[in-house]
């Protein structure tokens, strides 16, 4: 029989880490842009299983009205259905529909496109750059084929629903 080991209470370093993520949320409120709204947006969205809503930092590459986000993890399965999500960009609250991109020749091409607008994209996925600043191909098949994708958040002109606007409202 396993055993759970029972936790009455947060460590220290679970409370220092909890009111450290909290920081960039708190920054990315602010209602002008800051030196972190550069490059980070606070995306809001709904659970696709739960109806929870969730707010997360994520980081952003501007590609004409559009913004290219890394996606790793499990949390862009969320954004499958293409309703439209909440973002704070730049000290602004806007709507966005997201795309979510599979196909390894448009990710190739998108990355390299972000690498080249933000050096620091290549350490956020794991995969180098080639010597001619693309993204080494095989590493990024294996990303690709490992879940990750890119989510490409296109601004939204209509206005949001009432379910869309308490996404935004947590």
């Amino acid at each position: 029989m396993t055993q759970t080991k029972y936790r009455p209470h947060q460590t220290t370093l679970e409370r220092v880490m909890g009111t450290l993520m909290g920081l960039p949320k708190f920054i990315l409120r602010l209602p002008f842009q800051t030196p972190m709204s550069r490059r980070l947006i606070l995306l809001s969205y709904m659970g696709r299983k739960t109806g929870k809503p969730y707010t997360i930092p994520v980081s952003y590459v501007e590609q004409g009205d559009a913004l290219l986000i890394p996606g790793g993890g499990t949390w862009k399965a969320n954004l499958e259905n293409r309703r439209a999500v909440h973002i704070r960009f730049r000290g602004k609250e806007l709507s966005a529909i997201p795309e979510i991109i599979r196909d390894p020749d448009e990710v190739e091409e998108l990355v390299s496109f972000m690498m080249a607008a933000n050096p620091a994209v290549s350490r956020f996925i794991g995969v180098p750059k080639r010597p001619d600043g693309h993204p080494d191909r095989e590493k990024l098949e294996q990303a690709v084929h490992g879940g990750f994708a890119l989510v490409r958040l296109h601004f939204n002109t209509k206005q949001p629903t009432k379910e869309e606007d308490n996404v935004h409202n947590t």
